[in-house]
């Protein structure tokens, strides 16, 4: 991209993942995606990294409760009890895709990005993450501010960041 052409969140975005490709060179671990709201924007900020294949594994972009299922393994009971939007289901997201690939790593999101879909109990701009490493997993639930671009681009920060943090737990 035209360095004149980047924006604030894209000069964060990269910082972000130069920072995790580091990291996880450095600890020669690989990393695999589970997203639904971001739609597959955490992996591209990945591989948006020269040489990411080093330490970028693969990434799932789940955005139906059918895909979760089929392709993570994320339990209808699971989905039913607590809704998509739950760190239950991201829980169960970032445990899947460390069964399903061969990366140590996990990052997995699930939210309301808007403009629609929003509830009292999960406004828009709520959104669950679940960061995965062996059997420990951390999950999270945020509150973002603004609107369907603004909530994504927030949460992809959010998980980079996030993922900095447990890769070095």
């Amino acid at each position: 991209m035209d360095n004149a052409l980047m924006t604030d969140f894209d000069v964060k975005c990269t910082q972000l993942a130069e920072q995790l490709a580091e990291v996880l060179k450095a600890q020669k671990r690989m990393l695999v995606a589970a997203e639904s709201c971001t739609g597959g924007w955490i992996a591209k900020s990945c591989t948006d990294i020269a040489g990411s294949s080093e330490w970028f594994e693969r990434g799932f972009v789940t955005y139906s409760n059918n895909a979760k299922q089929q392709m993570l393994g994320v339990s209808s009971e699971t989905l039913k009890a607590n809704g998509a939007v739950s760190e239950a289901v991201v829980a169960e997201m970032a445990a899947g895709a460390l069964m399903h690939s061969p990366a140590d790593l996990a990052v997995a999101i699930s939210g309301i990005a808007g403009p629609g879909g929003g509830s009292k109990e999960k406004p828009v701009g709520t959104v669950c993450f679940a960061w995965a490493s062996g059997k420990k997993i951390f999950t999270a639930r945020e509150q973002f501010d603004g609107d369907r671009d603004a909530i994504r681009k927030a949460a992809v920060l959010h998980a980079l960041e996030g993922l900095i943090r447990h890769a070095l737990d």
